[in-house]
């Protein structure tokens, strides 16, 4: 087979522990999925769960001695942080029953939704989807992925995110509005999930703009730490 130009690379997070990669093939993400962060957004209640997607290359790994490099992004003088915990699936699966969705989990990782506030709050006024505030480049900063086995209880985790050392996000897992099975669930019945997807759970109450220079600290209790600074 010749291609007209050459294939970019297959996108991958590492496999925390070993020298295998983890071959990634969507990033689905759930809106409002902690109730504080609903309230805090002008929402109220359990509504049924929603979706957004950003594409597989807006991941970047945020790990090392080093804190990894975030690029502040064009068009925007509003950028968020939104800790939160992701899911790798390792089974692939369409209409899977919250009570099966454990045994499609390879792992979990800690990711930032990072969000152009003001560009989706533009959109959102216009009716108009608003991807260019959620799948842009580098918005989907992430962890290394710890597998499933070695990572303790993650129903139960402390979930939390430091800018500069200060505290501005912390709750815990146990209060997703839809828990990790129920958004599998959920999800499984709108795409058929593949092996290598990335779901990015939903964040807690706390989000808030970022500047150059800025250092973000976060994490999930068991789960491999979160460190990068904006560039």
């Amino acid at each position: 087979m010749s291609y007209v130009f050459p294939p970019p690379p297959v996108t991958s997070v590492p496999v925390l522990g070993t020298e295998a990669r983890f071959p990634v093939h969507r990033i689905y993400c759930v809106g409002r999925n902690y109730e504080e962060h609903a309230k805090e957004m002008g929402f109220t209640g359990r509504e049924p769960p929603f979706f957004f997607m950003k594409p597989a290359d807006a991941l970047v790994l945020a790990a090392g001695e080093e804190p990894a490099l975030l690029p502040y992004p064009s068009l925007t003088h509003d950028l968020h942080h939104e800790i939160e915990l992701v899911v790798a699936i390792g089974k692939g699966g369409r209409n899977i029953a919250a009570a099966d969705a454990p045994s499609h989990i390879f792992g979990y990782a800690v990711g930032l939704d990072m969000t152009r506030r003001d560009l989706q709050g533009e959109m959102k006024k216009q009716g108009r989807p608003w991807c260019i505030g959620k799948g842009f480049d580098a918005s989907a900063p992430i962890t290394p992925i710890t597998p499933a086995a070695q990572a303790g209880d993650v129903q139960q985790a402390g979930i939390w995110l430091q800018v500069n050392g200060q505290e501005r996000q912390r709750s815990r897992v146990a209060q997703l509005i839809w828990n990790i099975s129920e958004v599998i669930e959920h999800l499984s019945k709108a795409w058929q999930l593949a092996p290598g997807d990335l779901i990015y759970t939903g964040t807690p109450a706390g989000v808030g703009a970022v500047q150059p220079g800025d250092l973000l600290e976060g994490g999930v209790d068991g789960l491999a730490p979160l460190s990068l600074r904006v560039a």
